[in-house]
Parts: structure tokens; sequence; C-alpha cells
């Protein structure tokens, strides 16, 4: 799953490196939780045009969403299935702007069990470029929500260290025909696969990213696992290497 991620780089990396015309202006965001507003790509009449969103979909045809889960996720395998994505699967696909996410790694079993976060990001420090599935919701009284969730997929063999599902991190020449609606939804599916192992570097990070309150730069830095989780290996975990 990816319930956490990070968008710090310039604005006008984004805007170069996806293509569109709109020049946003927005800070640097450093732990980015579901049902927040999320920045994202989208095409329309043949362009690429940038997008907030809310983070976790609301299917169109959704009455009241007050009791509805946040769907922030939704797993490659069995979107095609589901009533919420099926119908974005087909028509509305979208890409998150992204440097990277963080996920946990549960260390411990009982009460004596606890979570480290990580950090991962790209080894060559591109953008990440999560897949994402998006629809226009309307209340009752007329009121318009552009909503956004992830695509996830089966972790590869660097994230499986820490978690067996990841974000689906499109390959910069897919991102064309992911968000291209001619593109039939089960040939964008394919997309949507494990990326290479070599792409992604994890580091340990501070526990202060589990409080979605916290949001600095200071965040996804690496920090020296606590003494008493500190194995023989590295502080950065890259292509599958483990603690």
């Amino acid at each position: 799953m990816c319930g956490r991620f990070f968008i710090g780089q310039p604005p006008e990396v984004y805007r170069a490196f996806y293509g569109y015309s709109e020049q946003p202006n927005f800070p640097g965001r450093f732990n980015v939780a579901p049902t927040q507003p999320v920045p994202v790509v989208i095409r329309e009449s043949g362009e690429r045009h940038f997008r907030l969103m809310r983070w976790g979909l609301w299917p169109t045809w959704l009455k009241d969403p007050s009791d509805f889960p946040t769907l922030f996720n939704a797993r490659i395998e069995t979107a095609a299935e589901k009533p919420a994505f099926r119908g974005a699967l087909r028509h509305r696909r979208c890409v998150f702007l992204a440097d990277g996410f963080y996920e946990w790694r549960r260390e411990g079993t009982g009460k004596a069990a606890t979570k480290m976060p990580f950090a991962v990001r790209r080894t060559d420090g591109a953008p990440m470029a999560f897949a994402g599935l998006w629809e226009p919701w309307m209340g009752a009284d007329g009121s318009e929500v552009d909503t956004a969730a992830i695509i996830t997929c089966s972790a590869n063999g660097t994230l499986s260290a820490i978690h067996e599902r990841m974000p689906a991190i499109l390959a910069p020449e897919s991102i064309g025909a992911w968000l291209d609606a001619a593109v039939d939804a089960p040939e964008a599916a394919r997309l949507c696969r494990p990326c290479p192992d070599e792409w992604l570097r994890l580091d340990p990070v501070s526990e202060r990213v589990n409080n979605a309150r916290n949001d600095d730069a200071g965040l996804p830095e690496p920090v020296a696992p606590p003494a008493s989780r500190r194995g023989p290996a590295k502080a950065a975990i890259v292509q599958g290497e483990l603690f």
C-alpha cells in the first residue's frame, strides 16, 4: 500500500518532467496523507494538464461520502472488477506528482512489535510517477470534487525487504499511454508492474513521520536506525539489500 508520500522538488521540475501547460507554484510537502489535496497530471483534449484533487477516490455513484471508506489505493490486480474503480481504469487515469513515499517495516512480535519508517525514492533523483485513477464527484448540493487513488502492485525485490505492496511507478516512456483513454484498460493495466529493483533506494527516517501533522523537509532525510535495530547492513537499502 501507499499511505504517505512526499513532493519536494521545485514546481518547474515536475512541469518539465510531465509536460503540462499550467505553471503552478506550490510549496514542498513532505508528509502527504489521505484526504488531503494532491497534485496530479491528467490528459484532456490530447494535452496534459495539472490538477489538484482529493486523495481518496469517491465513485460518481456515491451518494453520501460521510460513511464511505477512504479509497486512497487501488490494487491493479482487481481494479477492473471493482465497481469503485473499473470506470476510472477505462476512462480516467492520472499520475500523482511525487518524489518518493514512506513505508513501515514491522519489527518484533506481539506487544514488543514496532514499526520502523523508511523513505523510498528513486536512485537517480527523478520524480516518481505514481499511476492513479480519478473520478469527478458531485454532491446533492451541486458541489463538485475531483478525487483520486494511487494504483498499487506487488513489491519489487528492493521494497519486499519491508513490505509486500508498492505504488505502481510508471516508466517515463509509459506515462503517455497510461494517461491516454484510447489505450484500453487491459493494456494500461500491464503498465502497472513492479519497477526494476535498481530504481529504488530505501533509507531509514525519523519516527516523526508517523504523525501526519509533521510536515517539513527533514522528514525524508536519512537517519541512523536506533541502536537496538542496527544490524550489519548499511543505512541505505538498495536493490534488495537487507538489514
